[in-house]
């Protein structure tokens, strides 16, 4: 996908030069430039790091950070510690389970949208056997929390769960985003019912994109439906996190938090030792050797899938 924006760059991991909104829908949130721009087909990693009582390590030089691809070690050439806007994506399960749960969501989604900042891009899909975006249709991305708000409390609850496609559908509306940090938030039990993409579209697609993927899990409120097997594997494998709540205040709990754990990485850029344009999966190692800290735990996806070449491009 993105050999068809920016020639360029071609790995689909990253989105780091000229973006476009889909559809031709409006944006509230007004264009920044981007970070960095390169001719080199740079890979682009999302990072965070936590000590091991779980607090998130702040203020990192570039020295402490080491990339492994494939088990050769790679030359960081861009990184950044600065607090960047985000764009986020909330991915909300409106399904049958939900319908006495409204008031959970709204209070999550609220606690969630207090953390943001003017700058950031955010959007909304609701999903039961349909996944829709809750924003109004010629609104892309909105800066104003009270829409965001607004915006999933205003579908009605009812219907089966199609978890894949609104994935999908959010890491989609995701690459069309001007900020350079991605991130998806999916509310859900993690069952799929009525999806028209399988559970491995979705796994692929979502390591095909560079987005951070949080997900706070429903299940242990009704434990007689659920797969938080799945809800681990799409969080972890783009270096997010599975939350697990018990109770419906500590999911606005994992969602406030969410909010906060977002804005404590670091980006982290290299051009691949592998310049072979051959569609394979790259397994990622990266490392935080900290003066005087045991063993950092480092929050980072596990891979990318290479650029295939394209005759011609």
């Amino acid at each position: 996908m993105a050999t068809t924006l920016v020639r360029a760059l071609c790995l689909t991991l990253l989105v780091s030069g000229v973006v476009r909104t889909a559809g031709g829908q409006s944006q509230e949130t007004p264009p920044a430039p981007p970070s960095f721009s390169s001719e080199s087909e740079l890979v682009v990693l999302q990072v965070t790091v936590f000590d091991r009582s779980g607090n998130a390590v702040p203020q990192l030089s570039r020295d402490v950070f080491h990339v492994v691809e494939d088990g050769t070690p790679q030359t960081i050439t861009m990184f950044s510690g600065e607090d960047a806007p985000v764009a986020v994506g909330l991915i909300v399960d409106n399904s049958s389970s939900m319908l006495t749960r409204r008031a959970m969501v709204t209070a999550g989604v609220t606690a969630f949208a207090e953390s943001s900042k003017p700058e950031d891009q955010a959007f909304s899909i609701v999903f039961n056997e349909h996944a829709r975006r809750a924003l109004p249709e010629t609104v892309a991305f909105t800066s104003n929390p009270t829409l965001l708000q607004a915006s999933i409390a205003a579908v009605p609850a009812g219907g089966q769960t199609a978890l894949h496609d609104a994935v999908i559908a959010g890491l989609d509306q995701l690459a069309t985003a001007e900020r350079q940090k991605h991130v998806l938030v999916v509310l859900s039990d993690g069952e799929d019912n009525a999806s028209k993409q399988s559970e491995d579209d979705m796994l692929r697609r979502a390591n095909r994109s560079n987005a951070l993927i949080y997900a706070v899990s429903t299940k242990r409120l009704d434990t007689s439906v659920g797969n938080e097997r799945l809800l681990r594997k799409l969080a972890r494998s783009t270096g997010g996190e599975l939350y697990t709540p018990r109770t419906e205040r500590d999911v606005v709990a994992a969602f406030a938090e969410i909010g906060s754990k977002i804005r404590q990485g670091y980006t982290i850029g290299y051009v691949p030792t592998n310049a072979a344009h051959d569609g394979t999966y790259r397994k990622l190692i990266v490392r935080a050797l900290v003066p005087g800290m045991r063993a950092p735990v480092v929050h980072v996806r596990d891979g990318y899938v290479a650029p295939l070449h394209e005759h011609g491009r």
